[in-house]
């Protein structure tokens, strides 16, 4: 044996060793956790025992030789124990939090950025999501390379995947965006289980994963087979137990693997044995060395996994392993259908640490039951290519942002034709900070005003692409032409990679040490389409901006299917996500330098802008810093009213030219009217709450922008609200002083007609304001009140 292969040899089995330590830790920390948590029903929960053991030889095959540091991993859901232990092993987790798996700040059930301690690099929980990221950070690593940006080194992005995970529409609408663009140094491990939370999967499936994956451009490398099968194979006889397996169903390999070498050998010999070299190879083998052959696939073998990542590491190419695996590999719930909520019996937990030679109260020893010397273990772990590199987690310094974003007003204009102009003029700078503002858009690039921006700083591919159109000579608007400087993203139509890719994009700074400013824009019906993986990406604390337009049945002759009612209530309730809806585009210049601002800071976030294709008429007025910080805050007074005020109106967005109307109507028979122009209900309403919870924790002087706005609303006075949504949105206005409220909205489907039509069918427009106004304030009838008919 050669010097190299001894040290191979030597490192495999290092590595075999390990890997049964991990496997002991991730199990000893669901069985403690588990078996001190009952749930609702009282009953003890199985904490995935059996899902993360399927991954345990693969995950030890990644972390522990595999993996560089510049690779970024997904790693599957349920696999978090194993990943919690190989980090523990690492020193990057703690034996507290491990201890408090599940529990209320411990190791988190699913790997998560922002609340685990141990360097998670993609969350996972809501299956699927994970995966797709994976892709769209590789394009991430695609575009900062083509700018000269970001490591030195490219990384291979992983993810880990359970066979049940790959019915995830998400996962094929990502690998089609993958092939448009050339997608590389992308991993997928299929953990090849057979089995799903239920049941167990349909036979042939990973034929299906081999079509669609080679169809798209992908490798495909199939792990079924360890080195002991291998071997098997080749003895006499080899070949008639390779077909047995191979025509095996799903359900009977997962029952017999249940059942053990005594099942083995009574269905092997059953079936196969009348055939005397077969017969020889079974009997051969003892029972437990019978059940090792049969359980020795692909997914768990050191050797085969090992030799098929160095040898993908060689190319750039995207690659798909489909690695045979047993739910419960090593476990006594090894295969048995049942066995994802399963959980050991106190006498099985017994044997198992039996096996693993683990004595009790030293559980939680690093070494504990390995026979290489400890020092020899550490000397391993230390070199781990994985492990060099220091953090893994970048923080760049922040992009400047202008004093101001120019925008060059119209007397009439819409917020959406607003929005395109200040990108714009963002487009003519020659700065860094225009140079690090990147937009995306699913199929709606020109509809959601971005054409102007794109003509000028073009599309992004890794190779130039002339626009065919310019090139023959037709006139067009828009020059489409593709190459590495271009700073739009296009996107299929497919919402779900709309948000993912903001998210890959978003944590381009932690990932890649490269700070950019991520834009995507949508019609805003169509957030509640991609609305998992939005949340996904503020789960993340992804940062971006997201331009939703156009927005409401003020899109009136579309009809009800893009006139969008609960994406207000969506905004003010996704965590990690500031929602604005301004009225005017002086407003939104204001807001979008916020929220390049806000995607920056350490306690900020991403930014949702709810904009509309209505023109209204501007106003002329001076911005100054005071007007700005209350935009920013989510409000201010349009008319501040007086001190003897029955009536106020509050608005938001596309509703400025229906509520200034009313006010009006209402003023000739209504004192002291006041007209606010809320800006932001998210803001309103987050910074109402944190002052109402700063003060229920002792301090007494906490106090909320709305509040101080409507310090000014006298107590006898009725808050009108408005909005080209749901009603909830600004309803809650009246229960921060005990106003009397009524708020007016879209709680229905709408229908085509005109914006005049639409705001009067659903009670929006300046009459429906003032009817509210009637109802709520005593005194004559408001004589501009017409009769409903």
């Amino acid at each position: 044996m050669t010097a190299s292969a001894e040290r191979r040899a030597d490192d495999i089995a290092i590595l075999a060793e390990l890997e049964r330590k991990i496997l002991w830790l991730a199990t000893w920390t669901i069985h403690n956790a588990n078996h001190l948590r009952p749930n609702a029903d009282g009953l003890k929960v199985g904490g995935h025992q059996a899902s993360s053991a399927s991954m345990a030889t693969i995950m030890t095959a990644l972390y522990l030789k595999a993996l560089r540091p510049q690779d970024r991993v997904a790693v599957k859901p349920h696999a978090s124990p194993i990943f919690h232990a190989i980090q523990y092993l690492f020193g990057r987790q703690t034996r507290e939090k491990l201890e408090n798996f599940r529990g209320l700040g411990g190791a988190q059930s699913y790997p998560s950025r922002t609340k685990d301690v141990d360097d998670v690099d993609f969350s996972t929980g809501s299956v699927g999501l994970g995966v797709a990221q994976t892709l769209f950070a590789s394009l991430v690593q695609d575009y900062l390379a083509a700018k000269g940006l970001g490591p030195s080194a490219e990384g291979k992005m992983v993810a880990l995947v359970g066979d049940a995970e790959m019915d995830e529409g998400n996962i094929f609408e990502a690998l089609l965006e993958g092939w448009k663009h050339g997608l590389r140094n992308t991993w997928w491990i299929v953990d090849y289980n057979r089995q799903s939370l239920d049941a167990v999967v349909r036979e042939g499936l990973w034929e299906r994963f081999e079509s669609i994956f080679r169809s798209f451009g992908w490798d495909v490398v199939i792990l079924k087979y360890g080195q002991l099968q291998q071997a098997a194979f080749q003895e006499p006889g080899g070949a008639a137990l390779k077909h047995w397996i191979d025509t095996c169903p799903n359900q009977l390999y997962s029952a017999l693997t249940f059942q053990g070498g005594t099942a083995w050998r009574k269905r092997l010999l059953d079936e196969i044995g009348d055939q005397s070299e077969v017969t020889a190879l079974i009997e051969r083998r003892s029972d437990d060395e019978l059940a090792a052959l049969m359980g020795n696939l692909g997914g768990h073998d050191l050797p085969s996994l090992i030799d098929a990542f160095e040898a993908a590491r060689t190319h750039d190419r995207p690659v798909c392993f489909i690695a045979y695996t047993i739910k419960g590999f090593g476990l006594p719930l090894a295969g048995h259908k049942d066995n994802h909520a399963g959980l050991m019996t106190p006498t099985q937990l017994q044997g198992l640490r039996a096996r693993h030679g683990v004595r009790e109260g030293h559980e939680w020893d690093r070494f504990e039951g390995l026979t290489t010397p400890p020092a020899r273990l550490q000397a391993f772990l230390d070199a781990v290519p994985f492990r060099a590199g220091g953090t893994r987690r970048h923080t760049p310094p922040k992009i400047e942002v202008p004093a101001a974003l120019d925008v060059p007003l119209q007397p009439v204009m819409s917020t959406q034709q607003g929005f395109g102009l200040l990108l714009n003029e963002i487009g003519k700078r020659e700065d860094d900070f225009a140079r690090r503002v990147v937009t995306t858009s699913p199929d709606v690039t020109v509809s959601t005003n971005l054409g102007a921006w794109v003509n000028r700083r073009k599309l992004f591919a890794r190779e130039e692409m002339a626009d065919t159109f310019r090139k023959e000579r037709i006139p067009s608007t828009y020059n489409w032409e593709f190459g590495p400087g271009g700073q739009h993203m296009e996107l299929g139509i497919a919402e779900m990679n709309l948000f993912t890719l903001l998210s890959a994009l978003g944590l381009s700074h932690s990932l890649f040490g490269e700070r950019l400013l991520p834009i995507g824009t949508l019609y805003d019906p169509f957030i509640e389409r991609g609305l998992d993986a939005l949340n996904y990406a503020c789960y993340q604390d992804a940062r971006f901006i997201l331009a939703a337009t156009p927005s409401g049945v003020t899109l009136a002759p579309e009809g009800g299917a893009h006139q969008s009612i609960a994406t207000p209530l969506i905004g003010m309730a996704q965590d990690g996500l500031a929602s604005f809806e301004p009225a005017f585009v002086d407003e939104l210049a204001v807001i979008l330098r916020f929220a390049f601002q806000h995607a920056q800071a350490e306690d900020g976030g991403s930014t949702y802008l709810r904009l509309s294709t209505r023109s209204i008429e501007q106003p002329r007025r001076t911005m100054d810093a005071a007007l700005a910080a209350d935009i920013v805050a989510g409000g201010y007074w349009l008319r501040r009213p007086g001190p003897n005020a029955q009536v106020v109106i509050a608005y938001a967005g596309a509703l400025a030219p229906e509520a200034i109307e009313a006010v009006g109507l209402i003023a000739e028979d209504r004192r002291d009217v006041g007209l606010l122009a809320v800006t932001s209900a998210d803001r309103l309403h987050g910074g109402w709450t944190a002052a109402q919870r700063a003060r229920e924790g002792g301090n007494a002087g906490a106090k909320a922008h709305v509040e101080t706005l409507l310090n000014a609303v006298p107590p006898g006075c009725a808050i009108i609200s408005a909005v080209d949504g749901h009603p909830a949105t600004l309803g809650w206005l009246g229960s921060v002083h005990g106003h009397r409220a009524r708020a007016l909205g879209v709680e229905h489907f709408g229908q085509t007609g005109t914006i005049a039509d639409l705001y009067r069918h659903v009670g929006i427009d300046a009459q429906g304001m003032v009817r509210a106004a009637q109802a709520m304030t005593p005194g004559r009838p408001i004589r501009h009140l017409r009769a409903v008919g």
